[in-house]
């Protein structure tokens, strides 16, 4: 049987990774509508340039970017979405509380039949479900920045998960042109637990003048294979955003997630990696 890609897509939340997630579902073909509470524009815009870079890479064959873009919409708030929707998935900040907030208010919008993803990084599933009256039709879909760029997407089931949502979601993911992992649900599940102790742990080492970021990532790369050193990965994701991560896996797993002071100094500076142009590195 033929898959079906979504017709439908709601996504909430327009900063990188929403406006990302956006695009890439609507160069699938889904009509896209984002919630955005902020700079409704901006977020267009974001994936304006997304679909821009995409086409100067010839990524989008012959069609062209408006045509693309001329698929999405924005609204200001969760309860703005259609609610004939296939899927919705939510890309607000790594906050318990704000993601429990907006997943209750999406359920009360969209169709029974709408999946509900969260684009979460380290928080259980089953904890978010706890937002919903129905946590069956509730799935994790990581996605990884850049969305376009990037090839993996982690599907995370957790015990209430319909055996059918996950399929569903499986099929989108490789109609998107990217590979997925099923992981089990667990705080920073496969990816950012792995990622994040990685990146952790250099950190420490900068902190401790084991040697500069340059060495510890270029080691990192030629030794290792590592398409990227963990101390750029960290400037890539945001340091904010590891911060938010490393602080939630202390919680739930344990002390060797307690992050270095190092990097409370750095986001507490505002130095949040390449969205602030200074991080761990200088970017232009």
């Amino acid at each position: 049987m033929t898959s079906t890609a979504p017709k439908n897509v709601g996504v909430v939340g327009g900063g990188r990774m929403g406006a990302g997630i956006a695009q890439v579902f609507a160069t699938l073909g889904s009509t896209v509508t984002i919630a955005e509470s902020g700079d409704r524009e901006a977020a267009l815009q974001r994936v304006s340039d997304g679909l821009d870079r995409a086409h100067e890479r010839g990524k989008l064959g012959d069609v062209d970017p408006a045509t693309i873009l001329g698929r999405v919409s924005t609204v200001a708030a969760p309860d703005g979405l259609p609610p004939a929707l296939d899927l919705v998935v939510e890309a607000v900040p790594e906050l318990v509380d704000l993601k429990l907030g907006v997943l209750a208010l999406v359920e009360k919008t969209v169709s029974p039949t709408t999946v509900i993803a969260s684009n979460t990084s380290s928080i259980s599933i089953a904890e978010l479900g706890s937002a919903l009256s129905d946590p069956a039709r509730l799935i994790g879909m990581h996605f990884f920045n850049p969305v376009p760029a990037s090839t993996l997407v982690e599907i995370v089931r957790a015990p209430a998960t319909d055996a059918g949502v996950v399929e569903k979601v499986r099929e989108w993911v490789a109609q998107l042109g990217k590979t997925e992992v099923l992981v089990n649900d667990s705080p920073g599940f496969a990816t950012s637990r792995l990622g994040v102790c990685l990146g952790l742990e250099a950190i420490r080492m900068l902190e401790e003048g084991v040697a500069d970021a340059e060495s510890i990532d270029r080691a990192m790369e030629l030794g290792y294979r590592h398409p990227m050193g963990p101390l750029r990965s960290t400037d890539l994701v945001g340091l904010d955003v590891r911060l938010a991560i490393a602080e939630h896996l202390a919680k739930t797993l344990g002390d060797r997630f307690a992050p270095p002071a190092l990097l409370r100094a750095k986001v507490a500076k505002g130095e949040l990696g390449r969205k602030t142009g200074q991080g761990f590195f200088t970017w232009s």
